[in-house]
């Protein structure tokens, strides 16, 4: 990988897009004609119940898979023919976080930056700045197999931000997370978007998707149901609840709701 910051392909292009994208496995289909277009710094929240189509989604914006048909772009890189700089934009942090067992803290933290091509000496200020930054110096330097959950899942977090990602991925991120966890993990999340981070958060908490996100998108069977600011979804659902409500009636049997095209790759006011 090549040293340094890796620009986008276009400066006005959206950091993520998805083009009329479908996922098979052989005769099913997990994702089905979805287009998304998400800006730099937007807090995007993906729900969906079980089963809809997200982990393909968030493995098509990881590369691990390519798509049927249609295009994926990361930063405007097409995810199959230019992968490699798509990759270096972004970070994905799993909904179990993992870690190298026989590696200290500090030692994974410069593994990951040397694998992202940072330049040693800026390597070492930024894994300084994260351990500071996530309060992981009474652990660092032991053994990971050591960690509690909640220590895990900071250091992972830590990882995924040392080499200054444009883009940052994020799979049910408060499973396992004590309240004073998942407010810190609020604040963080709500932080790198302000400071121009495109966030995609996948997540069942309604709660915490409701209070930070910018837009929402709903999938159910594989296909976009719904995508807009929670008052757009109000509108669509006719239901003027909490997203709980929304959630509940975009995908209930029978539904067949439609993502408002206006509304694509747009952040409107609530």
């Amino acid at each position: 990988m090549t040293a340094g910051p890796v620009k986008t392909s276009n400066t006005h292009s959206p950091m993520i897009s998805l083009d009329n994208v479908t996922k098979q496995y052989g005769l099913k289909t997990a994702v089905r004609e979805m287009s998304l277009e998400i800006p730099a710094g937007e807090l995007f929240a993906f729900l969906g119940p079980n089963g809809a189509g997200k982990t393909t989604t968030i493995k098509m914006l990881c590369g691990l898979l390519f798509p049927t048909s249609g295009v994926v772009r990361v930063g405007g890189f097409d995810l199959r023919t230019d992968g490699g700089r798509a990759r270096q934009l972004l970070s994905y942090v799993p909904d179990q976080p993992y870690l190298y067992e026989k590696l200290t803290g500090r030692e994974f933290l410069h593994f990951i930056a040397d694998m992202y091509g940072v330049p040693p000496v800026h390597g070492r200020l930024r894994v300084a700045d994260v351990i500071e930054r996530f309060e992981l110096g009474p652990f660092v330097d032991n053994l990971t197999e050591s960690y509690s959950h909640g220590m895990r899942q900071r250091t992972v977090f830590a990882s995924a931000l040392v080499h200054d990602p444009k883009v940052l991925i994020v799979d049910e991120p408060t499973v396992g997370l004590d309240p004073r966890g998942v407010r810190q993990l609020k604040d963080l999340l709500r932080s790198q978007a302000d400071g121009g981070t495109t966030v995609f958060l996948s997540s069942h908490s309604l709660d915490v998707v409701q209070e930070l996100a910018d837009r929402i998108a709903v999938v159910d069977h594989g296909r976009l149901i719904g995508c807009g600011t929670l008052g757009a979804l109000r509108t669509q659902a006719a239901v003027d609840g909490s997203l709980e409500d929304v959630f509940l009636k975009l995908t209930e049997p029978g539904a067949d709701g439609v993502a408002p095209a206006a509304d694509k790759g747009v952040k409107t006011a609530l």
